[in-house]
């Protein structure tokens, strides 16, 4: 059974100036079982990873990857962002199982 996709944590500036590139940060809990470990019994422990992330930004994807089973448990993950305009960003990491966990967080121009 897939463990639970934990609680997300963001992190962007409290306000920001147009044309300024900030960075988002992103944690979020989760074990990131790769599949190739046994239990005490011999028995493999299926893959359980987060193999998506996705930001948008008012709707617009503005930052995506794909994760692999090298990436460690509770993955951090941080990105530039070239500031437009004050809006709202949209936060989702998927499971191999397809579950998701979203997020929001607003953006406030300075």
């Amino acid at each position: 059974m897939a463990a639970p996709i934990g609680q997300p944590r963001v992190r962007l500036p409290a306000s920001a100036k147009a044309g300024e590139i900030i960075e988002i940060r992103t944690l979020i809990s989760h074990v990131m079982e790769t599949g190739n470990r046994r239990d005490q019994e011999g028995k493999t422990i299926p893959r359980d990873i987060i193999k998506r992330f996705v930001a948008k930004f008012d709707g617009q994807e503005v930052f995506a990857m794909d994760l692999a089973t090298a990436i460690s448990a509770n993955p951090y993950i941080a990105f530039p962002f070239k500031v437009e305009k004050a809006g709202s960003f949209e936060f989702t990491w998927t499971n191999d199982a397809g579950e998701e966990r979203k997020s929001t967080a607003e953006l406030k121009l300075a």
